[in-house]
């Protein structure tokens, strides 16, 4: 009977020291890290998309431990305001410098835009051939031609949903507060195929831009795979 019972004591005060040294630990880990050495990041107050503006509002200031910062990071808002996103970057994400560029960097590397397999091609548009030049940068359109046979005019899609890189020489959407200026050519992100047929179609009639909505319905995405 007493051997039994000093088993559950010690069972008992076992329980108890585990406990003990486990809460322990815990506010060891928390003083520990309170303790560190914290800087401040450049983080993003909402998502930012690629090729996009950087403004102050879209950033802001967040305390983290010294040991934890990449040697890349972005401290200072100022270092980033009026640079180029590269990537798209996630609410709350930390700045790092290669997730930036200037926009002389992003108007003379265009190639960086086009992604592995396809071509940038431009094509000339009046005012209504470009919807009123409300086309914008990373927009995606399809391009309708039309050819005159007989005494008809045929118009037909030759190119669905197409991304366009630039319109004019700017690369970029435009923003609030920025001078409008007027272009005369969209530079559309093509396959060598459909970069063939459109400038053929050029030649040969006219060529309008049909803006898609940059709203994808629901289940699009599922449809395409």
């Amino acid at each position: 009977m007493r051997s039994k019972l000093v088993l559950m004591l010690a069972i008992i005060m076992g329980i108890i020291t585990t406990v003990l040294f486990f809460n322990y630990m815990k506010q060891y880990d928390s003083e520990t890290v309170s303790s560190q050495t914290k800087v401040e990041v450049v983080v993003a107050t909402g998502e930012i998309k690629r090729n996009h503006l950087i403004s102050k509002n879209m950033l802001e200031l967040k305390p983290v431990p010294e040991q934890s910062v990449h040697e890349n990071t972005v401290t200072e808002i100022e270092d980033a305001i009026g640079l180029v996103s590269t990537a798209n970057i996630v609410k709350g994400e930390t700045l790092l410098s290669n997730h930036l560029q200037n926009t002389k960097e992003e108007s003379l590397f265009v190639s960086r835009k086009v992604r592995d397999g396809f071509r940038a091609v431009s094509v000339g548009l009046n005012f209504p051939q470009s919807v009123s030049n409300l086309i914008e940068p990373e927009d995606n359109v399809d391009v309708i031609a039309t050819f005159k046979e007989g005494d008809k005019f045929i118009s037909e899609i030759i190119v669905e949903n197409t991304r366009v890189l630039a319109v004019g020489r700017r690369m970029l959407e435009s923003t609030e507060g920025e001078p409008y200026v007027e272009y005369t050519s969209a530079t559309l992100e093509l396959r060598p195929e459909e970069a063939v047929k459109v400038v053929n179609s050029n030649e040969k009639g006219n060529i309008h831009i049909a803006l898609r909505s940059r709203v994808e319905p629901k289940g699009a995405a599922e449809d395409d795979n």
